[in-house]
């Protein structure tokens, strides 16, 4: 779960009891005036273990950087992200999770006159107790850079990259949630009702009680204090040496014990309730959420055929905490450290010659960082809004035509902000470079410092038409048709997901374009069906077996998903060196759908027209989400028909018989958008074919 795993080895349980429970009083204070006072309580508990091949053999000889008791015998993660793809992956299990949520709220009713109002308030904390994510058994990739194929990489033991978390501990993690609410339907007239309202939200940021917090401020980085490296393997010098000029500045110890003995590099690093000026949620708060809410009915003739509705309304919501439980394992109290182009058999031994190797407890380590941006971080905001028109065509049919939008403000992504310079990216990429990578980015001393920020936007707009219709009585009918663009930058979960890491760290626009969730076209009918032959006779023979059958169903036609191009392992990649970032290729002309189908495989683009590998070091041009997957078009039918035993008993057999995909029409369901990848531009799923369910039910 949660990992990018694809082979059939390692696996995990998950246990997940909740609870809940609420005290709820009511007291009618007159016959206009209403008060509800409510105590809420929701909680579960997350048990995810692991289950297969995961354990270290017993000949295993490989090395790690850091030990302790949190180093849990798991073979090490195995990432081919080149043409063969595969992915072993054990994640960080086993892991647990305890959260229980505790809220009190009061409600208000009041009806005066054409008035009805609703006010009330809220408070709420949420307490979360969750181990950290990492992985402390270590995670190697493999991307085609030293023969061209990850799996030969792989077996002469090379690896572009490794990462390991020195401590899989826990934290306690808590927010407190304000809200206070003003709601007024009002019957301005005999045509035309109001819905008019303001909401207020103090949602400060999720904190950790205990202040077991680290996080990069570029504004307490130092300069003068950027680290003295060791000129044979890296590492940051604690002492003058053969390869050390002497003990570099800017280091420190951990408050962890169990992280005793060992040293970090901490210039730019602040702790709450330590370093002053940070705040216990490590971003500054945003307290002025005031979200008002707008609506109309207005019935444009006065007879009750024409209805005009309309609504606007501005919604905030904090980040869930994902953003600091992801900051857990930072420096001082944890690290993540990672190493290039090492040895499969020994993460601290470089493939390169004349390097040695280092030792973590009396040498420090290059850290990553994932972090929050302690300015970039105001509230979530989305302002959604709708117009549309209900008429009726006759007694049983309604048309309804509404433009229904939002955009969206100051969502989350994560982006990689230690970076070289632009001029360098080349050199790196082609492995010519002057320095080594941690010695060529903005803040010497960290490998990478990804941070959480809220600058992202997004937008949604359709056009939708809706028909409901009882044709006579026998048929019921309900059409829609919905013409829609949605825009986000999203990569996460096939682009349904978050912004994990922004491709292009340098460019905030490079992964802007149409949705994951965009489909532009959908249509759908559904009908219910009492097939009136016999359903009348006098014949009760005929009309118990012959009459009084249903049929019904639901037609379903939706236009392709996007398919976003990556460019995978190609080995001048800069994304296989460059932290936290993702590639495309070139744009080199227009692609052709062939749409072809050779034995079992379905090509549905061609791999050769249209695209190519973008110079070393440079990023492709061609645009996030370019290429359209297959479409769908998904016929439901069922039968339905029951036989009467008894009127006077009620007692009757119901016969059903249903037909998913009735016409067996192949629906693809993934193309494959790696460049890179043998199988670029094939089908590598559909959707389920026909399936046939019968079933019989007895009433008595």
């Amino acid at each position: 779960m949660w990992s990018g795993d694809n082979v059939p080895t390692a696996a995990n349980t998950f246990g997940n009891p909740s609870f809940s429970g609420v005290i709820h009083t009511t007291y009618v204070i007159n016959p206009t005036l209403l008060n509800e006072v409510a105590f809420n309580y929701n909680g579960n508990r997350i048990a995810i273990l692991p289950t297969g091949t995961i354990a270290l053999p017993s000949a295993w000889s490989g090395k790690r950087i850091f030990s302790g008791p949190n180093n849990d015998s798991r073979i090490p993660e195995i990432h081919l992200a080149g043409a063969t793809g595969s992915d072993y992956t054990t994640a960080n299990w086993p892991w647990k999770n305890k959260a229980d949520d505790y809220q009190i709220r009061d409600d208000i009713s009041w009806t005066k006159g054409a008035h009805q109002i609703k006010m009330g308030a809220s408070w709420a904390i949420y307490k979360k107790i969750q181990d950290l994510f990492g992985n402390t058994q270590g995670s190697f990739n493999f991307n085609n850079t030293y023969t061209g194929n990850d799996f030969a990489d792989y077996l002469l033991g090379y690896a572009d990259n490794y990462t390991e978390l020195a401590v899989q501990d826990h934290g306690y993690w808590n927010n407190v949630s304000w809200a206070a609410y003003v709601q007024d339907n009002w019957r301005a007239s005999s045509r035309l009702t109001l819905n008019l309202g303001l909401r207020w939200d103090g949602v400060p940021h999720t904190y950790e009680a205990n202040n077991r917090m680290g996080n990069f401020y570029p504004n307490l980085y130092n300069a003068a204090n950027a680290p003295i490296f060791n000129s044979s393997d890296g590492s940051i010098c604690t002492a003058a040496g053969p390869n050390c000029t002497g003990a570099s500045p800017g280091l420190g110890t951990s408050p962890n014990p169990i992280l005793a003995g060992y040293q970090f590099y901490l210039n730019g690093i602040g702790i709450p309730g330590k370093t002053p000026g940070v705040p216990n949620g490590l971003v500054n708060n945003h307290w002025a959420a005031f979200g008002p809410r707008v609506g109309f009915a207005y019935d444009l003739t006065g007879n009750g055929k024409t209805i005009i509705r309309g609504g606007f309304g501005t919604m905030y919501e904090r980040i869930q905490g994902n953003d600091m439980y992801n900051a857990g394992p930072n420096v001082p109290f944890s690290t993540n450290v990672t190493t290039n182009n090492i040895q499969l058999s020994n993460p601290l031994a470089s493939i390169a010659p004349n390097i040695g190797t280092i030792n973590p407890a009396s040498e420090v380590t290059v850290a990553s960082i994932t972090g929050l941006n302690g300015i970039q971080n105001k509230l979530p905001v989305s302002y959604q809004y709708s117009f549309g028109v209900q008429h009726a065509l006759s007694s049983r049919t309604v048309l309804s035509v509404a433009y229904v939008g939002n955009q969206n403000r100051h969502q989350n992504d994560y982006r990689e902000t230690n970076l070289p310079p632009v001029s360098d990216l080349a050199a790196i990429a082609n492995g010519n470079a002057t320095l080594p990578y941690n010695q060529l980015v903005q803040y010497q001393g960290f490998h990478s410092i990804k941070q959480s920020e809220d600058v992202q936007n997004s937008h949604y707009n359709g056009l939708q038409f809706e028909v409901h219709s009882q044709v006579k009585r026998d048929l019921t009918l309900q059409a829609a048709y919905t013409y829609s663009k949605a825009f986000d930058p999203a990569t996460g979960n096939n682009g349904v997901g978050d912004l994990n890491a922004v491709s292009n760290p340098y460019s905030y626009a490079y992964d802007n374009g149409p949705s994951g969730l965009d489909r532009r076209q959908i249509a759908f009918v559904n009908f219910v069906y009492d097939i009136p032959l016999l359903k009348d006779s006098s014949n009760r023979l005929l009309r118990s077996t012959v009459g009084g059958w249903q049929i019904s169903g639901i037609v379903t036609m939706v236009s392709g998903e996007p398919l976003n191009v990556t460019l995978g392992g190609v080995g001048n990649n800069i994304t296989n060196t460059l932290p936290n970032s993702n590639n495309r290729p070139d744009a080199s002309g227009s692609v052709k759908y062939v749409k072809t189908k050779v034995g079992n495989t379905a090509q549905w683009f061609s791999p050769t027209s249209g695209f190519a590998a973008p110079a070393a070091g440079s990023f492709g041009n061609l645009p996030a989400n370019a290429l359209t997957q297959p479409g769908r078009q998904n016929w439901n039918l069922s039968l339905f028909k029951s036989f009467l035993f008894s009127e006077s008993r009620g007692s009757k057999l119901e016969f059903r018989a249903e037909f998913f995909n009735a016409f067996n029409h192949t629906e693809f369901n993934g193309v494959n958008g790696t460049f890179s990848s043998g199988q670029f531009g094939q089908v590598t799923s559909a959707h389920d074919p026909r399936e046939i369910q019968l079933g019989l039910k007895l009433y008595f």
